[in-house]
């Protein structure tokens, strides 16, 4: 058995209004993958900042290599071999791929950048990684989002790396692209790396974890299990603190009544004259293969992108194309695939993220009526469950269940008649995972019409009234969704690239 590299004993960190760990032990041995399980909320997000020294931590100790430190910066902590791949990437989108491996750490000799070895250099970690395809002089910001994330871990491997911090790094890849980072992570720990892998993927955990650690409320319930030798149904319950909830999508609570109506739409390349309807208290799922052309659909009724023919209608009123505004007027919200990047304003607080798109009523003169704005989020915040329902609590402080919670909440207090859901649960855990379940059941309920986006099938399944099935831009199929099975809509989904 090999001696521990790090050993975190006791961590407590505090925000306002929050204890996000409350006396965290950690403990990670050279050469093993050491895998960090919990609900959203449990403090793995926290916990693996303070490793990465973007936190300081309130309490606890660090020994690294069994000598106690303070990783106070995330400079001191590469510096010490601590490298982290976040889920919500940290690129500069207006850098190279190759400017964007060694940012911070540049190739220099006698004071100028060695250019030419950074990408030699960087296109050899991308050719270790499966991917000599990606060019280090490309701009980062034209990547797609499985390249970014590929150009991430090139960044971390740029290291001398002792330790590999992966929080969801499989959460944009394909299948290949797996089983290449798989490769990689056998190759690192076969020289002696520890990886520290976050993921609510149970297969995952089981193909490439030796030992697991479980978080539950800012606490560890359970410490270096052997994950051979570890029920999933064990690992659950000790998330849980219980059986799993079950997820009931209940019966459909659908009206005879149009609210979104959808003719013709197209945007060339894209998709082409999709129709849609959705009706009050229905969910409407959209499913399909990556690229089918689903977000792009949304965004487009969304206004965020410009349609080249077709009519977007709210309760039988034209919707004016390509305009956010004109659509949040008419009642349409959106939340997008990236939370973080695209729907929160992560340096400011969950009143201000959940009023976003109600300025006009918690605002005088353009001045925030603060008391107002407290009000209403402390009420949405009670309504949804959002934890810690504080409405000053820096939104960055709440796990990825909460954050999603405070997006579908900020159209809940808009008022908005049709919630369009892109990948609504990507990054949420099961216990989370059938909180918003509930809640959009809910939400329907009460009249809203919801259109959602997932690359779960079943989820779409569980979560839908009617599944249109979207391949290579187009709506090849509509059925109820307890008319129609996985297996169909994948048979669907892949018959044109079976040809």
């Amino acid at each position: 058995m090999s001696p521990d590299l790090l050993e975190m004993r006791g961590i407590v960190k505090e925000f306002p209004g929050v204890r996000a760990l409350d006396g965290v032990d950690l403990r990670v041995r050279a050469g093993e993958v050491h895998c960090l399980l919990g609900q959203n909320g449990a403090g793995k997000s926290t916990l693996i900042k303070v490793l990465s020294g973007a936190h300081a931590p309130d309490g606890g100790a660090i020994s690294w290599q069994g000598g106690q430190v303070a990783l106070g910066t995330p400079a001191a902590a590469l510096r010490r071999g601590i490298a982290t791949i976040y889920q919500e990437l940290d690129l500069v989108e207006g850098l190279t791929v190759a400017e964007n491996v060694f940012l911070g750490h540049e190739l220099a000799k006698a004071g100028f950048h060695r250019r030419s070895a950074a990408r030699r250099t960087a296109a050899e970690l991308l050719e270790r990684l499966g991917h000599p395809d990606i060019s280090p002089d490309a701009e980062v910001g034209d990547l797609p989002a499985a390249h970014r994330q590929l150009v991430s871990m090139a960044r971390a491997l740029g290291h001398d790396v002792r330790l590999l911090i992966m929080d969801e790094p499989t959460a944009a890849l394909s299948a290949g692209e797996v089983d290449n980072l798989f490769r990689v992570i056998g190759e690192l720990t076969a020289e002696g790396v520890a990886v520290v892998y976050i993921s609510h993927r149970m297969d995952e955990i089981r193909r490439v974890g030796d030992r697991v650690t479980v978080l539950k409320d800012g606490r560890t319930v359970a410490d270096g299990l052997s994950v051979p030798e570890t029920t999933t149904a064990r690992l659950v319950a000790l998330m849980t603190g219980g059986e799993p909830p079950e997820v009931n999508a209940g019966r459909s609570t659908a009206t005879d009544r149009p609210v979104l109506e959808v003719s013709g739409l197209s945007r060339r390349g894209e998709f082409a004259d999709v129709d849609l309807t959705a009706h009050a208290g229905e969910i409407v799922g959209l499913a399909g293969l990556v690229g089918a052309g689903r977000s792009e659909i949304l965004e487009t009724v969304f206004g965020a992108r410009a349609a080249a023919s077709g009519q977007v209608r709210v309760d039988g009123r034209r919707v004016r194309p390509g305009s956010v505004s004109a659509a949040v007027a008419a009642g349409i919200g959106l939340t997008p695939e990236e939370r973080k990047s695209q729907a929160l304003l992560p340096q400011l607080s969950l009143a201000a993220n959940l009023t976003l798109a109600s300025l006009a009523r918690h605002s005088r003169l353009g001045f925030t009526k603060l008391r107002a704005e407290a009000g209403s989020a402390s009420d949405v915040a009670e309504r949804l469950q959002i934890r810690p329902s504080e409405p000053r609590t820096p939104i960055s402080a709440f796990s990825g269940g909460n954050q999603q919670k405070a997006v579908i909440g900020r159209w809940v207090l808009r008022g908005c008649r049709v919630l369009l859901l892109d990948e609504p649960t990507r990054g949420v855990d099961v216990g989370a995972r059938a909180e918003i379940y509930a809640l959009l059941r809910g939400l329907a309920a009460d009249g809203m019409a919801i259109v959602l986006v997932s690359s779960d099938i079943p989820e779409v399944l569980a979560l839908a009234d009617r599944v249109l099935v979207v391949r290579d831009g187009t709506v090849v199929r509509t059925a109820p969704a307890n008319e129609i099975t996985e297996s169909d809509v994948l048979e669907t989904a892949m018959e044109a690239s079976a040809r």
